[in-house]
């Protein structure tokens, strides 16, 4: 919702609109929830103004008759996209999920049989579960009043937008790690001492980016002790270590094909800050430059061709290249 001002603000978070909340919470990022407005913010130039906001799915108490109430901040908010008319899917398409009475982001990583049905991949979880068609929807981003990527009209569809009926209503919020039982065994991935990999940060302004470092220590649990190639400690006296667990921790991807020019929506990585951050190119730019834009923090940011490569996912044990749909 960053970068929206206070004429959309006004226009979609007033009093009484749906709206999409998302959740920061450790076992619930990636995941969005229908809402109501109760209370619109009082500040329509801050980010972290709050809202009131009432969930449709979500309920207080066990028995199921009060709706969950809870203010949020304005960044947590956007209008629900409207519903599309897409009757089929296919390899390496970002979606949202329908589960556990909210909207999970994932990857498709499997068209299963004739039957309309698709495994997604859930890189927060490590998961992957089979989903019909009804209860995916190509994911989007929504930046500055307008859907990424944009709808196309044959995309729409003449109903307006919401939640599966067939969903039941919870008492509270669930994860989907919890409740989940994975349909197919997730490959893990064990990492020896002085091997170099990658390692993501979830927290707050770090969220898509990878860095390299070399695994120091096997720790218990699927923990490692791993040394950063390029962050400092805070007395700039070594580079930091830290204990990541197997979430947080992949192989370095092996190199591709050799791109001598990446199009607009390709899905690239961007060598910046110390490491590699996830976006999509927005422009092809002269003298083999490129703008990107990056989702999560809602920015555009220009690179030459040699800071880029090809964005990979680590999926149950293998390399998958989403902007060329190829497997390794």
């Amino acid at each position: 919702m960053a970068g929206v001002n206070a004429d959309l603000i006004s226009q979609y978070f007033k009093k009484g609109a749906d709206v999409e909340i998302s959740s920061d919470e450790e076992g619930f990022r990636g995941s969005l929830y229908a809402g109501t407005v109760i209370r619109p913010p009082g500040n329509l130039t801050s980010r972290s103004a709050k809202v009131m906001v009432e969930y449709k799915t979500l309920m207080e108490d066990k028995a199921g008759k009060r709706r969950l109430r809870e203010e949020v901040e304005l960044v947590q908010l956007r209008p629900p996209p409207p519903e599309e008319n897409r009757p089929s899917f296919k390899f390496s398409d970002e979606v949202d999920a329908y589960y556990n009475d909210g909207w999970w982001e994932g990857i498709i990583t499997q068209v299963v049989g004739e039957d309309n049905k698709y495994s997604v991949f859930f890189r927060g979880s490590r998961e992957q579960i089979t989903f019909k068609a009804s209860n995916l929807r190509l994911h989007r981003e929504w930046a500055n009043g307008m859907w990424v990527p944009p709808l196309e009209p044959a995309e729409l569809s003449p109903a307006a937008a919401g939640t599966p009926k067939s969903e039941s209503r919870r008492s509270k919020k669930r994860s989907l790690s919890n409740e989940v039982e994975a349909n197919e065994e997730v490959v893990e991935r064990t990492f020896n001492p002085g091997e170099h990999v990658e390692v993501k940060n979830d927290e707050e302004g770090f969220e898509g980016a990878w860095f390299g470092a070399t695994v120091m220590k096997n720790l218990k649990e699927g923990k490692y002790l791993v040394e950063y190639q390029t962050l400092r400690n805070d007395d700039d006296t070594n580079f930091l270590r830290e204990e990541v667990d197997s979430l947080h921790i992949r192989p370095v991807p092996p190199d591709v094909e050799l791109i001598d020019r990446f199009e607009v929506d390709d899905e690239v990585d961007a060598s910046c800050n110390e490491g590699w951050w996830r976006g999509a190119v927005s422009k092809v730019l002269k003298n083999d430059r490129y703008s990107v834009y990056f989702k999560t923090s809602d920015e555009e940011l220009k690179f030459n061709h040699s800071d880029l490569r090809v964005h990979q996912e680590w999926i149950n044990g293998k390399w998958n290249t989403a902007s060329k749909a190829l497997k390794f």
